[in-house]
């Protein structure tokens, strides 16, 4: 019965591991999508001061 803790053990950090990763990926493409949408924010102002 000693396989039992060790098999939840890793079923936990494979469940945890899991999350953390998607979790992580979650915020850098938030980050990332909000320069973008600066960057292009920046570009209309500037075409519109152009004109």
């Amino acid at each position: 019965m000693i396989w039992v803790p060790i098999l939840l053990g890793t079923f936990k950090l494979a469940v945890f591991g899991t999350g953390m990763f998607f979790a992580i990926k979650w915020h850098y493409d938030q980050g990332k999508k909000q320069k973008e949408e600066e960057a292009r924010a920046a570009a209309e102002e500037a075409l519109e001061d152009a004109e």
